[in-house]
Formats: structure tokens, sequence, C-alpha cells
């Protein structure tokens, strides 16, 4: 398996998922900021690689620590110095450099229910409560399509800190909203990353027992 390099890795999706990917005796380099704390991630024998994503040289540098091919999860969300958008910036600085080092493999995004073709069915409150940050990752997610990247991109619902269900599934209907278990964000982003099936594809991703739709879901079908 190639090394996977994750963005976000610190709490959340990205935890969950390094500790799912080291597990399978994969390995796993996690980017975090100077000030994060890096106990759980080196128990569970992931390489640290400190840097600020809202800075290119050092998502460059810590590219630079990775020998050969290797796939990339972004799950950064969150403000940087200034009130700087992470969700926007910060993952577009990954997504050019990982694009200019020419060595990557797939490069999953996880962004929110809300971005790209799901804009247009948000509610009113949503729009008030998270539309600058859902915009600014839209944003990001069009970049990462005209990278020439092997993207996906999972965009979760309510996000709920609890273990995994394993009834997360992946829809393209755009009308889909619910909730979903990071854990089973993080289920989902595994599988992802070995289906080649779904290149190339935006996924809303939600608890099948805790989504709402006026039209029909249909599951997309993971290997």
């Amino acid at each position: 398996m190639r090394p996977l390099l994750i963005f976000g890795a610190s709490r959340g999706v990205g935890l969950e998922l390094a500790k799912l990917e080291r597990a399978a005796g994969r390995p796993v380099a996690a980017m975090l900021r100077h000030q994060s704390d890096a106990v759980d991630l080196l128990q569970i024998g992931v390489e640290i690689l400190r840097g600020d994503a809202l800075s290119r040289p050092e998502i460059e540098q810590a590219l630079l620590r990775l020998s050969g091919p290797f796939d990339v999860v972004s799950t950064l969300s969150g403000r940087g110095e200034a009130g700087r958008l992470v969700d926007d910036e910060g993952n577009i600085n990954v997504i050019e450099a990982t694009a200019a080092s020419g060595r990557a493999g797939r490069f999953v995004f996880i962004t929110s229910m809300g971005c790209g073709d799901m804009a247009p069915y948000r509610s009113e409150r949503a729009i008030a409560a998270f539309g600058a940050v859902v915009d600014a990752k839209t944003f990001a997610e069009d970049s990462l399509k005209e990278s020439g990247l092997d993207w996906t991109i999972l965009r979760p619902g309510g996000l709920v800190s609890e273990a995994a269900t394993g009834n997360g599934l992946l829809t393209r209907n755009p009308r889909v909203h619910g909730f979903i278990h990071r854990a089973d964000v993080a289920l989902l982003a595994s599988r992802v990353l070995r289906d080649p099936t779904t290149s190339r594809h935006a996924f809303a991703a939600v608890d099948r027992d805790r989504m709402r739709c006026d039209t029909p879901v249909e599951p997309f079908s993971l290997a």
C-alpha cells in the first residue's frame, strides 16, 4: 500500500482514519501545526510532519519527507491567524503542492454537505450558520477538480462523535440531508481510497438511518 498523508489528523475524522489505516498495516504520516498535540497519533505509529497548511513552502517541505508515491486525505477546516480560512486557502495550498509533487496517487477531500451542487438545497438556517465556510470549501473543491489529481470528494452531513455504526452510505443525490458519525466517515474514506470507481466523483455521506430526502436516495455501491 502507498503511504497515506493526512492533513487534519489531530482529531475527528482524520484521527479515526489514521487509526483504521494503521490497524491495516499502512504507513501513515500526518502534517500537524507546530502547536498541535500529536500524542494519540504517535501512539499508533503515525509519522508526524510539522507545518502550517496556510504556508505553501511548509507543505512542500512535508511532502519532501515522503519517498515515492503517496495518497492524500484532507479534512482541513477552521481559521488560522488573522481569521484566514483554512477551508479554502489551506486546502488549496495542499492541493497545489500535491499536484506539483508529481507523486500523488489518490486524493480524498472531506468537505461538507451543502458544497458544490448541493448548494441550492441548503436551508436558510444552514446558510446563516455555515454559509461562508461551505462556500470556502466549495472553492477548494473546484481547485481540486481542476488540479489533474485522481480525486474523490466526500461531503458528510452533521457529524456525531460516537462509535461507528456501519450505516454510512455515499450518494450522488444532492438533495439529501442528515447526520453521520465521524468514525463512519473514516470507514467510508478508507474504502474510497481502495475503490477506483469512486475516482472523480463527489458524494454526500450520511447515515442511512439518520437521513432525509424528498427524492429517492440511491446508495453508491463501493467495491
